[in-house]
């Protein structure tokens, strides 16, 4: 029986990683082809790119990885099951409870996986993400000097330069700035210079865009009127579209769980989110993996109830789904209350209870189905 546990184990991960890299694959093109929308439109590199898909890999592998548990274990089942090995193996005399001893092993193995994703990688590439973003804001050039491109280096804003030369010169700028309700300011320029300077000798230099023979023009919305302005030359302050402080702010999906657990409070002040949301984060964390051992035992136990069938096992695999929806459906039901009451947190983990229990159930009714029953021989019968 050792043999066999080692047998079925093998092919749980041997599917599980087929479905992984599928899923993972699939998931991770649709978020690469946003990033490359957003970074390349900013002006970034090529390297800039693949650095930050690289970083939302174990983001991506974390959201894949209880499905992937879930088809895998489905997917051996059946197969396992219409070659006849799981039918030797129940002649023998195991229950459906022996028999999903491998699949435990394998859902702790996934969960084990899940624990190292939510509680070190995730929040490490979140908070990387998080600074390499501010590195990116801070990168005036990377933002704004891109020539023949319109960019939109903040909400409200439009640049376009034709062309830059070697010395930094920028020729026939444009910039709209649409910030303001009630007025909007456009600048156009034959020339324009990049530059840091600061008002104050003791104040922080602040980039700046000095515009040369230009002309600014003044739309005020209220009265639909047009005010022009030619000038010779002309400062705008570009500090106040990019910022350039050097304090990053992190989220509570970027920190530690320790940290959430063991200073709360802290952690809410700091994020600025209420302490049952950053107690809903750090357990969660754990609830996670305790969903991969309940996809893989509700994956392997549905196909365990009914008999056999020429048409397949497509009513099990659907009654399982079903009842991995009303396991999402309970944490969703649970999540709010965590939220606004953060004592409640123990809730959290009433859909990995409920899945354990409905997995339960299903193997004892498989058990009790294939139960012999005593009947009486044909000569006790005539007497």
């Amino acid at each position: 029986m050792a043999r066999f546990d080692r047998y079925l184990l093998s092919q749980l991960m041997t599917l599980f990683g087929f479905f992984a890299l599928v899923l993972v694959a699939i998931y991770w093109i649709n978020s690469a082809v946003r990033l490359f929308d957003q970074l390349i439109a900013d002006g970034q590199s090529a390297w800039v790119f693949l650095e930050y898909t690289a970083l939302t890999l174990p983001n991506v592998i974390r959201i894949t990885l209880p499905m992937a548990a879930f088809a895998g274990t489905v997917y051996a089942t059946n197969r396992l099951a219409s070659e006849s090995e799981l039918v030797v193996m129940q002649a023998t005399g195991f229950s459906p409870w022996r028999l999903a001893r491998p699949v435990l092993i394998f859902g702790l193995i996934t969960a084990a996986m899940m624990s190292v994703l939510t509680h070190l990688l995730v929040p490490m590439s979140h908070a990387e993400i998080v600074t390499r973003n501010k590195e990116i804001s801070r990168n005036v050039t990377a933002r704004m000097l891109t020539e023949g491109t319109f960019l939109h280096p903040a909400d409200g804003i439009t640049f376009y330069i034709r062309s830059i030369d070697a010395d930094g010169a920028l020729h026939d700028v444009f910039l709209s700035d649409r910030r303001d309700a009630e007025e909007v300011q456009t600048f156009t320029a034959a020339r324009a210079y990049l530059i840091n300077a600061a008002e104050d000798p003791a104040a922080e230099p602040q980039p700046k865009l000095v515009m040369v023979d230009g002309l600014a023009q003044s739309l005020d919305l209220a009265t639909n009127r047009l005010y022009t302005t030619h000038f010779q030359d002309f400062a705008y302050d570009v500090g106040a579209l990019i910022d350039v402080s050097d304090e990053v702010i992190l989220g509570i999906r970027d920190l530690p769980t320790w940290q959430l657990l063991r200073d709360t409070g802290v952690v809410s002040q700091l994020t600025g989110s209420k302490p049952g949301w950053v107690v809903q984060e750090a357990h969660g964390r754990f609830a996670q993996a305790l969903l991969c051992i309940v996809a893989a035992l509700i994956g392997f136990a549905a196909l365990q109830v009914g008999g056999f069938s020429r048409f397949g096992v497509w009513k099990q695999i659907v009654f399982a789904v079903l009842l991995l929806v009303v396991v999402k459906f309970v944490e969703g039901l649970v999540t709010d209350p965590v939220r606004k009451d953060a004592t409640l947190w123990p809730m959290l983990y009433l859909p990995a209870l409920a899945g354990l229990g409905l997995s339960g159930v299903l193997l004892w009714w498989a058990a009790r189905a294939r139960r012999p029953r005593n009947r009486p021989l044909p000569a006790e019968a005539a007497a």
